[in-house]
C-alpha cells in the first residue's frame, strides 16, 4: 500500500514541476515580484490576493487559508515552512480553490422580486431519455435534471391503454410510457437536493376529467402542503421565489381531448384542426407580415397544435374542479393572434407558450411587446418539433427579450446546451437568476430595450489564455493521435445581444500535452448583465474535423478577476477530472 501511494505522490509531484517548469513568462514574472529568495510568504500572498486576484478584503488569515488548502504538499517537500515555491504557487492558481466563480457567493441575487423577474432553469420533455420519437419514457432525466438545479420539470400526461390510470410519454410517438405517481414521487425525493427554490412542474395535459381527478388526488397525496395552490382564480402577481422556497408549482392548461369529448366545437375555441394549422400555421394570415414561408414551419405548426390548447370558458366548465384549484400558474394563449396573445392585463398573470421558430417571427414585429409582457407574465419557449434528436436552439433569443422558462431537452448536448449549463452557474447555482433591470422596466422616455440596438460599450473584458493542463491524464495517449502528442487551440468568445457576440481563437500549438499560448483577447460588452463566456479546446487535425478537447461556459457578470483555473467539461457538460486552463480575467 506504502508502496502504491508512493507512486501516485511521484506522478502528483513529477506533474506540477513539469507544469511550473513550462510556465509563461508573466506567471514567473509575477511570482518573482510577489517573492523572495523564491518563497512567497504570508505577506507576500496576501499581497498577491490584493493587487493581482482583486480580492481587495483580503486578509493574512485568508493568505493562510490558501496555503493550508496546499498543506497535503508538505509531504513533498513542496511547501516551504516559510511560504510557497513555484511549484506550489502553480498548484493553487490551477487548484479547486481558484475558480473562476466564487462559491462563497452562494444565492446572492435578490430573492423577493415576482417569479416574472428571473432567468428559471427549465427542462422540455424532461421525462425522454433520448430522442423525440422512440425513447425510453422514466423519471431517472428528471432525477438527474433536479439534481442539476433545473427548476421546471414537464410531464406530457396521458391516459394509460386502460383508461383508468395516467402515464407519461410523448404522445403519438413510440416512446415506451412511465407511470406519473413513478415521476410525481421522484419529484418530491429530488426537488430540493440542488436548491430550496420551487420546483415548477409544467403539465401537457391529454386528460378527460375524471382522470384529472386522479392527477389531483395523485399531486395531493405525494406533495401535501408542499403544493402551492391560490385557488382556481388568475393571480394578480406571481409570488416570488423566496417565498415559495421548498413548495412545488403546478402549472397547465385545459386540454384540447376533453373539449370534443364534451362536444365542444374546437374552431369555437379559437383553435384550428392539424390540417388547418399546417396550411396556415398559428399566425393566421399575420403570418404573412414575417415573409416567412409558411411550408418551411409545417412540422413546427403541427408541433404547436399538439403543445398548446387554447383557454376557453366552456372547457373550464368541464375541467375537474380539484383538478383546477391546483393550478397557479394559468396557461393559455386565448383567442386571436400574437398580439393578443402578448396583451397584458392589469388585474392577472398567466404563462404564454411560443415554439422557438415562433418566437423568431414574433421578434420582427412585436419585439417590444415581448419584452413589455414578459415584465409580469412568464413567457416559455420550447424546442420547435422536428428536433427528433433532441437538440435545442440558442437560448439567449428568448432570454434577451425577457423570456423566463427557456426549455432545453438536458439530455442532449451541444453548444446550445453548454449556454444553458452557463447561465445557471449563476447565483449559486439555485436555478433562478435575476433578469437585468432593463428587461424589468422601460427606460428613460418609456424606451423598452431592444437587442439589436447598437448600445454603447459599458465595459471590455480582457481575457488572457496562459495555458491548459490535464489532457495527458484524461484521456488516452492515443486519442488525439495515434503516432505524436497534441496539436491544441482554444476557442473563446461571447454569446450574447447580438452587438456581443463573437468568437476568436488562439493559435495551434504543435505537439504538446500542456499547451503554452499565452495570447490575450478583449471583448467589448453593451450587455454584459446577459453575457456568457464560451471557451473551447479542440485538437487541429489536418485532414480530417478537428478532435474536441473540452468546453466550458461562464456568466461574465460573476467571472472573478486575477488568474484563475478554469475546469472544462466533455461534449455532456461532465466537468473532467483533471483538465483546466489557467486564465486571467480583468475588466478595463
Amino acid at each position: 500500500m506504502s508502496k502504491q501511494t508512493y507512486k501516485v505522490c511521484f506522478c502528483f509531484r513529477r506533474r506540477f514541476r513539469l507544469a511550473a517548469s513550462e510556465a509563461p513568462e508573466d506567471i514567473k514574472a509575477i511570482f518573482n515580484e510577489y517573492s523572495e529568495k523564491g518563497v512567497m510568504g504570508l505577506d507576500e500572498l496576501r499581497r498577491f490576493l490584493v493587487e493581482v486576484q482583486r480580492e481587495e478584503s483580503a486578509t493574512v488569515e485568508d493568505a493562510q487559508a490558501v496555503m493550508d488548502s496546499l498543506s497535503e504538499l508538505k509531504h513533498l517537500n513542496i511547501l516551504h515552512r516559510r511560504g510557497l515555491d513555484l511549484e506550489a504557487f502553480f498548484r493553487y492558481l490551477f487548484g479547486d480553490i481558484n475558480s473562476p466563480l466564487n462559491p462563497k457567493l452562494g444565492v446572492h441575487h435578490d430573492m423577493d422580486a415576482p417569479l416574472s423577474h428571473y432567468f428559471v432553469y427549465t427542462g422540455h420533455n424532461s421525462y425522454l431519455t433520448g430522442n423525440q420519437l422512440s425513447s425510453d419514457c422514466s423519471d431517472v432525466p428528471i432525477i438527474n435534471a433536479l439534481r442539476n438545479g433545473v427548476r421546471v420539470i414537464e410531464l406530457d400526461i396521458w391516459p394509460s391503454a386502460t383508461k383508468d390510470t395516467i402515464n407519461v410519454l410523448h404522445g403519438r410517438t413510440l416512446t415506451t410510457p412511465v407511470e406519473l405517481i413513478k415521476c410525481l414521487r421522484s419529484i418530491k425525493e429530488y426537488a430540493f437536493i440542488a436548491s430550496e427554490y420551487p420546483v415548477v412542474i409544467t403539465l401537457e395535459d391529454h386528460l378527460t376529467p375524471d382522470l384529472q381527478s386522479k392527477v389531483a388526488e395523485m399531486i395531493t397525496q405525494t406533495f401535501g402542503d408542499m403544493v402551492f395552490s391560490p385557488g382556481p382564480e388568475c393571480l394578480k402577481e406571481f409570488p416570488s421565489p423566496e417565498s415559495l422556497k421548498k413548495r412545488v408549482i403546478i402549472s397547465t392548461k385545459p386540454p384540447k381531448e376533453y373539449l370534443q369529448a364534451k362536444g365542444v366545437d374546437v374552431k369555437d375555441t379559437g383553435l384550428n384542426t392539424a390540417e388547418e394549422s399546417a396550411k396556415e400555421g398559428p399566425w393566421g394570415k399575420e403570418v404573412k407580415s414575417f415573409g416567412v414561408d409558411i411550408d418551411d414551419d409545417k412540422d413546427d405548426d403541427l408541433d404547436e397544435v399538439d403543445e398548446e390548447y387554447e383557454e376557453d370558458p366552456k372547457s373550464q366548465q368541464n375541467a375537474a374542479p380539484e383538478y383546477k384549484h391546483l393550478i397557479a400558474i394559468h396557461a393559455g394563449k386565448g383567442k386571436g393572434g400574437m398580439q393578443d396573445w402578448l396583451r397584458v392585463d392589469p388585474d392577472k398573470v398567466r404563462r404564454l407558450s411560443l415554439s422557438e421558430n415562433e418566437l423568431r417571427k414574433a421578434i420582427l414585429t412585436y419585439g417590444k411587446d415581448i419584452v413589455r409582457f414578459t415584465e409580469r407574465n412568464l413567457l416559455r419557449v420550447y424546442p420547435k418539433g422536428i428536433r427528433f434528436d433532441s437538440s435545442n436552439y440558442n437560448p439567449l433569443i428568448g432570454w434577451m427579450h425577457g423570456a423566463q422558462m427557456v426549455a432545453f431537452n438536458m439530455q442532449g448536448y451541444g453548444r446550445s446546451l453548454w449556454l444553458m449549463h452557463g447561465m445557471f452557474k449563476a447565483n449559486g447555482g439555485c436555478g433562478y437568476v435575476k433578469k437585468p433591470d432593463f428587461l424589468l422596466k422601460a427606460g428613460p422616455d418609456g424606451k423598452v430595450f431592444e437587442p439589436k440596438d447598437m448600445l454603447p460599450i459599458k465595459v471590455t473584458l480582457r481575457v488572457t489564455v496562459f495555458m491548459g493542463e490535464g489532457w495527458y491524464y484524461d484521456f488516452k495517449k492515443t486519442h488525439f493521435d495515434a503516432y505524436s502528442p497534441p496539436d491544441f487551440y482554444a476557442r473563446l468568445g461571447i454569446a450574447g445581444v447580438p452587438g456581443d457576440t463573437v468568437m476568436k481563437k488562439t493559435k495551434a500549438l504543435e505537439d504538446n500535452w500542456i499547451p503554452n499560448w499565452d495570447e490575450v483577447f478583449e471583448f467589448p460588452l453593451r450587455a454584459p448583465e446577459l453575457a456568457l463566456l464560451r471557451i473551447e479546446v479542440h485538437e487541429y487535425d489536418m485532414s480530417e474535423k478537428d478532435d474536441f478537447a473540452g468546453q466550458t461556459c461562464l456568466p461574465v457578470s460573476e467571472l472573478r478577476k486575477g488568474i484563475r483555473a478554469v475546469p472544462l467539461h466533455s461534449e455532456k457538460g461532465d466537468k473532467y477530472n483533471s483538465v483546466k486552463l489557467l486564465m486571467r480575467f480583468d475588466f478595463v
